[in-house]
């Protein structure tokens, strides 16, 4: 526990570390308030309309009244210009943002918007939308019907039959979070212990402390301190996404958003064990700070695959991943926010991941006193774990 306290005490003292997190911290929460202001903002269109063309005056009157109705948060205003001419010339003096024009005025068969750019998109939905409401109505009564008679039974409901409400965009864009979250924890939380064990080795010190602390206890206070500054740091950012997402229109999936962080945390809080153990050899297996990346590159492209396959993957692939630590610590909780795990299936994971990290601890830790007091170069694992076992038969 000595050690363990000092790991998170230079850590939470660490300069590059805390502005690290206060970084990472403004960005989650400029991310979420630009994304509640695009979800809370209106949007305005002033489009021009010749006075002579009242077909499509009473359409974007329509339009308007539809928009405001509707919440659509598109405010609407319609400019009156006396010729085509004209309506040209608001478009290039930015007066007017677009310019509709009816069939009969266009001389052709369909009706036209203007921009000098390309139109708006939504404002481009909007308008189709009642231009074909109005001529539909018109066609109706020179047919002797309604447009209600015309419409009837052709409305369409969706239903998502599994039950559960979150978007797949938004399942998409939380894997990708849950994925960034992972790699940023554990290559960051990695790095400093890996940096740790060859600081105290290079120095000598690690040999002082080990007259009084045996290794095992110096390896378990290590990945004790680390994994509680990696949970803490994730903890953090999480809160600080859920509580910035109760202010968007996530705020409807919120409870299922908070049972998936909360698998999580639980996968990662089990799965980094094994990490920052295996991190703890690779930096016992280096003789210098400049070895720590040819010792930590295997584990930086393991953790970086996962990364880059988890946040992507879906279907049969999802499945297999949720299975496979340490893969399963990000795909098994998107897969719970998707509604696509069976109530047992989270379990069942989470205790493959337990007996991968207990074998991962074993084989660390063998690893790790057989190469901490080796120096002169680089160890590689077959010689730290041949140096352990000698030094277990000898004893």
């Amino acid at each position: 526990m000595i050690v363990a306290t000092r790991e998170i005490v230079v850590r939470a003292l660490n300069k590059g570390f805390l502005i690290g997190l206060a970084v990472t911290v403004a960005m989650i929460g400029g991310l979420i308030g630009f994304t509640a202001y695009l979800d809370g903002r209106t949007q305005s269109f002033d489009v021009a309309v010749v006075a002579s063309d009242e077909s499509a005056s009473t359409a974007l009157e329509s339009a308007a009244a539809e928009a405001a109705s509707d919440d659509q948060k598109i405010e609407l205003s319609v400019v009156r210009v006396d010729s085509a001419a004209a309506a040209e010339t608001a478009l290039d003096e930015e007066t007017a943002d677009a310019w509709l024009s009816s069939a009969a005025a266009a001389g052709a068969d369909g009706w036209t918007l203007s921009g000098w750019r390309e139109p708006d998109g939504e404002l481009t939905q909007l308008i189709e939308t009642t231009v074909r409401d109005q001529v539909l109505a018109g066609h109706a009564v020179d047919a002797g019907t309604t447009m209600d008679a015309l419409t009837a039974g052709s409305e369409v409901e969706t239903e998502r039959l599994d039950g559960n409400p979150v978007d797949p965009q938004i399942v998409f864009v939380a894997g990708f979070v849950l994925a960034f979250l992972f790699f940023m924890g554990t290559v960051g939380s990695g790095a400093m212990i890996a940096g740790s064990v060859i600081e105290e080795k290079q120095s000598r010190l690690v040999e002082i402390i080990a007259t009084a602390v045996p290794l095992r206890q110096l390896l378990a206070g290590k990945i004790i301190g680390s994994s509680v500054i990696a949970l803490g740091q994730n903890l953090l950012l999480a809160a600080v996404g859920l509580v910035g997402a109760s202010f968007t229109d996530l705020s409807a999936i919120l409870p299922a958003m908070t049972t998936t962080m909360l698998w999580f945390v639980v996968f990662f809080t089990v799965g980094f064990v094994a990490v920052a153990a295996l991190y703890a050899v690779a930096g016992s297996l280096a003789s210098r700070t400049e070895d720590l990346q040819y010792t930590t590159s295997p584990l930086m492209m393991l953790l970086m695959g996962v990364y880059v396959v988890t946040f992507s993957a879906d279907g049969m692939l999802e499945r297999v991943l949720s299975y496979i630590p340490p893969a399963s610590i990000v795909s098994m909780p998107v897969r719970v926010l998707n509604g696509d795990a069976l109530w047992w299936e989270p379990l069942v994971s989470l205790l493959v991941l337990v007996v991968t990290t207990l074998g991962a601890l074993l084989l660390a830790e063998r690893a790790y006193r057989g190469a901490l007091m080796q120096t002169g170069g680089r160890v590689t694992w077959k010689t730290a774990l041949a140096a352990e076992r000698g030094t277990t038969l000898g004893a």
